[in-house]
């Protein structure tokens, strides 16, 4: 397609199927619009039917791929491929949420074959806190790049606003906080710094059956080396993270997913002027998000995260989680 509204399917209505479907309700509809919805739980189509009732709601996966243009995959990471390929069988284009599979040769297969017909819904493509961390570090605030420091830390997990999700977001065959959380992380590396490689890491399964507890990890990205520690139960908040560059001459970091923050030269943190809790911040980043899948669907040059992008976070996680600590 080239011009009209783009129609969006959504193959999923968990909590991410839910969120993209609210936000393309609030986008233009001349730009992007809801073709229909479907998911296998018959609950979750209730729920579907109760909280947006003119959206309609399809029988089959197909169903939801013949009516778009552009299909949204929000299913549980296993089934992730299968939908994006018979969408882009069907000529249609692909988004879709990470990973792109939890196998990584199958993966790398699709990417082969997508080309430059899928993106995957990496907010921090979009994000102002983001753009705020990109322009100190091209005005030189922090000098010359050193290093990269990732920590993410949770209550409990899964988090509760997750817990309809337990079944597949706390096992280690699909879930954990790693693949989940940690990926957002790796992709701004791998967007702002360069390609992740030369692996070193680790993760701790406690609990028989259940996802990691705890990681850590070594790696570089570009030229830089980055340091990675995750764990559940060490914090009160239900979610902290902080992401942070060091230069020779400053730092900025990223902290709880969009407060953007430089180093100032007594020690202190000043935050970006229009710095706002995520809350706030995050339907603007998945207003950025539909105009950026309006451009793939179009196959106009957009600013998603692209498949080789999510690849290559995905291989990274996938080697943490193969590293199992006795």
């Amino acid at each position: 397609m080239t011009n009209g509204s783009v129609a969006i399917g959504i193959i999923g209505a968990g909590i991410m199927g839910e969120r993209l479907l609210g936000a393309i309700l609030q986008q233009d509809p001349a730009l992007v619009h809801v073709s229909g919805i479907w998911d296998p739980s018959p609950e979750a189509m209730r729920r579907m039917e109760k909280t947006f009732p003119a959206v309609p709601r399809l029988p089959d996966a197909a169903a939801v791929i013949a009516a778009s243009d552009c299909v949204y995959v929000a299913s549980p990471p296993a089934s992730h491929l299968a939908h994006a390929r018979a969408a882009l069988a069907a000529g249609k284009s692909f988004f879709g949420e990470k990973p792109l599979s939890v196998d990584v040769s199958d993966a790398r297969a699709f990417v082969r074959e997508a080309g430059n017909r899928g993106a995957v819904n990496f907010p921090f493509a979009s994000s102002f806190a983001v753009a705020a961390l990109r322009d100190w570090i091209d005005k030189g605030e922090i000098g010359m790049p050193r290093r990269i420091a990732i920590e993410v830390g949770f209550k409990v997990w899964p988090r509760p606003w997750q817990a309809d999700a337990v079944a597949w977001l706390d096992r280690p065959q699909q879930g954990g906080f790693t693949r989940e959380v940690v990926s957002h992380f790796l992709f701004l590396a791998r967007r702002l710094v360069g390609p992740l490689h030369d692996l070193a890491g680790e993760a701790w399964f406690p609990e028989s059956g259940q996802s990691e507890r705890r990681i850590s990890a070594t790696f570089r990205a570009g030229d830089l080396p980055v340091t990675l520690s995750g764990a559940v139960g060490g914090t009160a908040k239900d979610d902290h993270n902080v992401w942070m560059l060091e230069g020779d001459r400053g730092a900025v970091r990223l902290c709880d997913w969009s407060i953007a923050e430089r180093r100032l030269p007594d020690g202190s943190w000043q935050p970006a002027p229009d710095a706002m809790p995520n809350e706030r911040a995050r339907p603007l980043a998945l207003k950025r998000q539909l105009e950026g899948v309006a451009r793939l669907a179009r196959g106009e040059a957009h600013h998603l995260a692209t498949l080789q992008e999510a690849l290559d976070v995905q291989e990274i996680v996938e080697a943490i989680l193969a590293k199992r600590s006795p």
